[in-house]
This record gives C-alpha cells, sequence and structure tokens, in this order.
C-alpha cells in the first residue's frame, strides 16, 4: 500500500483526515462522561490534523474529490457537531437550566449543526480538487468551533449564566457561517 498514491483510499492526507474524525468521535464520548478539558485537548487536535490534511494534500499532489467530501465530513463531525455537543452539554452541567431554557438550547444547536452542514455543502459545491480560494464567504466551520469554545469558556468560568445568552450567542455564530463575510484563507 502506497501512502503517498493519490487514487489510495488511505494516503496519507486521508489517514490524517481519519484522525481528525477519531478525535471528534472520541471527544464526543468523553463529553458525555463531563471529561470536557481532554474533549476540548482533543477538538485542537482536530484543528490540527485538519490544518495538517490539506498541506500535505497539496504538497504531495493527494488531492482528490475523494478527500474533500472526506475533509468535509471531518469538519462536520470535528468543528459542527462535537463543539455544538460540548457547548449544550457543559451549560447543561455548569448553570440551571429551566425545561423551557433546555428545549430552546436543543432547537439552537440543531439549527447550529444545520447551518454548519450547509456552509460545508455550499462550499463544496464551490470548489474544485486541489483548488484554495483566497478568502472563505462565510466564517469556516473551525473558527465556529473557536467561537463555541469561546462561550464554553465564558460558561465555565460563570461569565456567562444564562441559556438564553449563550442560545442569542450561537445562533450569530449559526448566521455568520452562511454569511458573505470574507475570511482570508490561511
Amino acid at each position: 500500500m502506497n501512502l503517498f498514491d493519490k487514487h489510495n483510499r488511505f494516503n496519507i492526507a486521508n489517514l490524517i483526515t481519519f484522525g481528525n474524525i477519531a478525535c471528534g468521535v472520541i471527544a464526543m464520548y468523553l463529553i458525555q462522561q463531563n471529561n470536557f478539558f481532554v474533549a476540548i485537548v482533543l477538538a485542537w487536535i482536530a484543528g490540527a490534523l485538519d490544518i495538517a490534511d490539506g498541506k500535505v494534500a497539496r504538497k504531495y499532489n493527494l488531492s482528490t474529490e475523494f478527500g474533500i467530501q472526506l475533509d468535509s465530513f471531518a469538519d462536520f463531525l470535528s468543528f459542527v457537531v462535537m463543539p455544538a455537543f460540548l457547548l449544550f452539554y457543559a451549560v447543561r452541567h455548569y448553570t440551571t437550566l429551566s425545561g423551557i431554557e433546555e428545549a430552546l438550547l436543543g432547537i439552537v444547536f440543531i439549527w447550529y449543526i444545520i447551518s454548519g452542514l450547509r456552509r460545508l455543502v455550499e462550499f463544496n459545491l464551490k470548489v474544485d480538487a486541489g483548488e484554495v480560494a483566497k478568502y472563505f464567504e462565510g466564517i469556516p466551520t473551525p473558527l465556529g468551533a473557536i467561537l463555541l469554545w469561546l462561550v464554553y469558556l465564558m460558561v465555565s468560568y460563570g461569565i456567562i449564566t444564562s441559556g438564553y445568552l449563550v442560545a442569542v450567542v450561537v445562533l450569530a455564530v449559526a448566521w455568520s457561517l452562511n454569511s458573505t463575510i470574507k475570511i482570508p484563507h490561511p
């Protein structure tokens, strides 16, 4: 098996992406155990792997449609679903929510996940294999994840204690994912 063969589904770039996916899945398990710290460490590792897979794919000419789609699935899991999961569980853990607040937050996080998925699908429709745009249109999902992580920090340190305020911030981040805001590509 040649790890540098573009046609190998398990080439080195795709293996890095699979590592990203593994980090996201393990993080979600840990979140259910209220082990937020290790889950966040895994989220940051997933972020590093997301950067690495693209760089490796470009350096070794491994960019393929399969790799682009795989990367978006990894982004969806690690930078959309997992951060929403983290923040929802953290708000439930660190604050006292009414039943209405918890239900509202659940709906808001579902909307966030739908917004993130829409953003990734739109991105995939616009990009060709191997192309890197100069600007992202809308907030990229890894940046959305970082913004949710910052909200997590504010909740865990008692700066934000209202589920309603978390809902408003998450809705703003969800909106920004599909906005016309221009973000320079790293």
